[in-house]
C-alpha cells in the first residue's frame, strides 16, 4: 500500500545516489525493495542498539512535531536516525555506529514492505533531519527512564 508523499520521499532519498535515476530503476526492480544509499552526502545515520533506539524515538516523538526519518532492522535490532551530514565523525557516544561519508546503507523503498530493513519514520521528502543535540537529549532521557524503571523493579 501507498502512503501519501511516497514519491515525495523516493525523490529526496535517490537524490543522495552517484546516479540517481539507476538508483531509482533499480530500487524499483529489486524484489527485495531495497537499495544501497550512500551516506554523508545528504545524510548520516547513528546506529543505536534497539533496546536504546526505540525509547529514544519515543522520547523524539514527544519532543518534536516531526523527527527525521528512522530506520529499523529485522527485529528492531538496530534503529538508523537519520542526521545531518558530518555528524557522523563527529559523534562520541559509546554503543552508537555511525554511517558517514564512505558508508552505505540499506534502505527499503518508501511506502513498500519488506522482509527485513523497514522505515519507522518515513522521510517527508522535504529534507527534515533530526538535529543531533535533539538526539542526544532523547537517548539521554531514554537512558534515564529505563534505569528509573530498572530502579523500581530492585
Amino acid at each position: 500500500m501507498a502512503i501519501p508523499g511516497d514519491k515525495t520521499a523516493v525523490e529526496w532519498l535517490v537524490s543522495a545516489a552517484p546516479d540517481p535515476d539507476a538508483c531509482r530503476w533499480q530500487w524499483e526492480r529489486n524484489p527485495l525493495g531495497v537499495a544501497l544509499l550512500p551516506a554523508g552526502r545528504r545524510w548520516d545515520v547513528l546506529i543505536l542498539p534497539g533496546e536504546l533506539g526505540r525509547p529514544t524515538l519515543d522520547v523524539l516523538r514527544l519532543l518534536l512535531d516531526r523527527p527525521g526519518p528512522v530506520l529499523a532492522d529485522f527485529g528492531d535490532s538496530r534503529l538508523g536516525f537519520f542526521v545531518p551530514a558530518g555528524t557522523a565523525s563527529r559523534w562520541l557516544g559509546t554503543g552508537v555506529r555511525g554511517a558517514g561519508r564512505g558508508a552505505w546503507i540499506v534502505a527499503p523503498y518508501p511506502g513498500r514492505a519488506t522482509g527485513g530493513v523497514r522505515w519507522l519514520v518515513l522521510p517527508d521528502g522535504e529534507g527534515t533531519l533530526t538535529d543531533p543535540a535533539v538526539l542526544e537529549l532523547a537517548m539521554h532521557e531514554a537512558a534515564a527512564r529505563a534505569l528509573a524503571k530498572e530502579g523500581r523493579r530492585s
